[in-house]
């Protein structure tokens, strides 16, 4: 057993890719030190399915919503499909959502449409956001500061994390400044990121979280490989190395952050605990 403790905050358990072998997957991270996984839908399916597989794991939360990849299939029946397995309380955000405007899978006009109706129903359901953005942030920031005007706000709590957070110190500071949340992946490890590395090396333990955006962005020395959540321990500790920190003490803080920043520590979702 490792002696870390570890939340993975981004992992999408329901893909192919990983529901073969989902029982020696589970294992794996278990004897990883992981003992909290979110799992984030892409889709109404997927959401369902993240869901279903929730309330049959403990330790294993949910996010429902639509990526704007598959963000041209947004309409109002599956608004209220979102809506409706938001109300499990397995659920402990909306997503995965954002923009994409480097594949553009979907139009840019869908994906605001998709991209501003799921903001709107994590602020009436309180739920934090687990954002995607890709060659998007200016637009993604600009429509955060509409959000966050017209919001009833998170109970004290963050209002969500950009994840697998790739870009500047800028865009680092604006997200913390919002009080999101940055999400630490894969990339972390690779030698051709040290200007990643550095940018990370200047953010604040209170606002990071660890991922592994599985079956993607494996880290070294599994890139190239199917990622699963065990690696979340090989992100951590390239993390702890960034930050000059203790592993275990790096792991500990970061998963108190996944914590607060999802509510599982609240004492209306304690049930939910291992």
């Amino acid at each position: 057993m490792s002696e870390l403790v570890l939340a993975d905050t981004h992992c999408h358990l329901v893909l192919p890719e990983l529901a073969a072998d989902l029982p020696d997957v589970l294992q794996r991270a278990k004897d990883a030190g992981v003992d909290r996984l979110v799992v984030p839908g892409v889709d109404v399916d997927s959401s369902r399915r993240a869901v279903e597989l929730a309330e049959s794991r403990p330790g294993v939360f949910a996010a429902v919503g639509i990526h704007p990849h598959y963000a041209g299939g947004w309409s109002s029946r599956a608004q209220a499909e979102i809506k409706a397995l938001a109300k499990s309380p397995r659920v402990v955000a909306i997503g995965e959502i954002g923009l994409d405007y480097y594949r553009n899978l979907s139009s840019r006009d869908a994906q605001l449409t998709a991209f501003r109706a799921q903001l709107d129903l994590a602020g009436e359901t309180h739920r934090p956001v687990i954002l995607h953005s890709r060659e998007a942030l200016p637009r993604v920031f600009a429509e955060l500061d509409g959000w966050l005007a017209r919001t009833a706000g998170h109970n004290g709590r963050s209002p969500g994390v950009l994840h697998a957070f790739a870009g500047d110190a800028q865009d680092a500071q604006r997200a913390i400044a919002r009080g999101f949340l940055l999400g630490v992946a894969g990339p972390i490890t690779y030698p051709k990121s040290d200007p990643l590395r550095r940018v990370i090396a200047g953010v604040p333990l209170p606002s990071l979280v660890v991922e592994t955006d599985a079956p993607y962005l494996s880290p070294v020395p599994h890139r190239g490989q199917r990622n699963e959540p065990a690696h979340v321990a090989l992100v951590a500790r390239r993390l702890a190395e960034v930050l000059t920190l203790d592993p275990a003490l790096l792991s500990a803080a970061t998963s108190d952050n996944a914590a607060r920043l999802f509510g599982w520590m609240d004492e209306h979702t304690n049930r939910n605990l291992l």
